[in-house]
């Protein structure tokens, strides 16, 4: 085979040509290469011996020998599974970064990454809920209507920004679980790694929101307590993924769709209501991933229910003398709910904060049944769920 580089140099791309015809005819074949290229001779050896060929100058035109360095490089070489398919169900550390479907080279580092295994990681909704996550994303600065006039009694407003304070802490740890659980991950399940990781983006957006809402008349947030600090410090600090997964995403991010909606209903300006409507959609999303790969997981190990099940008892057992909801957040909702300091009215308000509470043991207790506990476990274990709603 003959290749003409014309005056096309080394430093300009000719080694593709000449790269193109080594493949084309296979170790232990010749290439002959001709150019007008300044240095050709010099550049073409050096690139040769860097690449494992033998090479004659004769006359104006260098002679290759294929030598086998091209077909060993790539020999034990392994397709890290297909780009088309699921992911592999123990996909190797040694397929490293590599992208699902690609070749991967022998001789890449074994990367030991924590979670690598099918059973732990995979649902099959997540391409699907990462794409509508993807095609959710909203803009903080033309999704709110931060614009329109409003203005509140001092006592309302000091209300609300006790509770914007108290749902920038929550969502601050709902950043901080998935966010430490994508670095532990096998790039093999990328789906899985992009949703968790527009789920922190979609975190990160309501800290924003519920800052800029709880700063837009007052020059400092509310209060931040022991108690509620000590309920989040127990997902942050929980190793394992099924289990935080299952006591942020199922019960923790479930029970804030409720307050969520709540908030949205009883907020007294429309900024409030827009900060409430758009971050519970976001945290349906969430919700969801958790159920199905949660359900994907129990259908593979019998062992996760009963394992789900004590981590709510243990974590139960560690906040029993902590104070729960405080006081503060829970006498703002309330306000929120009334609407006014008329006593029929507070007692409307504190009727629709019951209404709230037990709405939220009810949705606990169907997402616990959808993941296959028992009923009488499922009540129980939702009503053992941490009352600082998180």
């Amino acid at each position: 085979m003959r290749v003409d580089l014309g005056d096309l140099g080394f430093e300009e791309g000719a080694h593709l040509l000449v790269l193109r015809a080594l493949r084309a005819v296979g170790a232990g074949s010749r290439v002959e290469v001709t150019g007008s290229a300044a240095d050709l001779d010099t550049h073409l050896a050096a690139w040769c011996r860097a690449n494992g060929h033998r090479l004659q100058w004769r006359d104006g035109s260098g002679v290759i020998e294929c030598g086998a360095a091209l077909a060993a490089r790539w020999h034990g070489a392994q397709r890290a599974g297909s780009a088309l398919a699921p992911p592999e169900t123990h996909p190797p550390g040694t397929w490293g970064l590599a992208a699902r479907g690609a070749t991967v080279e022998a001789g890449v580092p074994d990367f030991r990454f924590a979670l690598h295994d099918r059973v732990e990681l995979w649902a099959p909704d997540a391409a699907r809920l990462y794409a509508q996550a993807a095609a959710a994303q909203w803009d903080p600065k033309t999704a709110i209507p931060w614009e329109k006039p409003f203005d509140l009694p001092d006592e309302v407003e000091d209300a609300v920004v006790q509770i914007m304070t108290y749902l920038i802490e929550n969502e601050t740890a709902a950043l901080v679980v998935p966010s430490r659980f994508i670095a532990q991950m096998h790039p093999h399940f990328r789906e899985v790694m992009q949703l968790l990781a527009i789920q922190a983006a979609d975190e990160a957006r309501h800290i924003e929101v519920f800052t800029r809402r709880a700063l837009l008349k007052r020059p400092a947030l509310g209060l931040s307590t022991v108690g509620g600090q000590e309920s989040l410090k127990t997902l942050i600090d929980e190793p394992d993924f099924a289990i935080a997964s299952f006591l942020l995403s199922v019960l923790g991010e479930g029970t804030f769709l409720s307050l969520l909606w709540f908030i949205e209903r009883h907020a007294p300006d429309p900024v409030t209501a827009a900060v409430a409507r758009m971050a519970a959609q976001d945290e349906a999303r969430h919700v969801a991933f958790g159920l199905a790969h949660l359900r994907e997981h129990a259908r593979s190990d019998p062992g996760l229910l009963p394992r789900l099940a004590a981590a709510v008892h243990r974590r139960h057992d560690m906040l029993r003398n902590t104070a729960g909801l405080n006081a503060e957040v829970y006498d703002s909702l309330l306000l929120l709910a009334a609407g006014s300091w008329e006593p029929e009215a507070i007692r409307r308000g504190a009727r629709e904060l019951g209404a709230l509470v037990e709405d939220m043991h009810e949705s606990r207790r169907q997402r616990l049944l959808r993941l296959g506990f028992e009923a009488g476990e499922a009540d129980s274990l939702s009503a053992l769920h941490t009352r600082n709603f998180m």
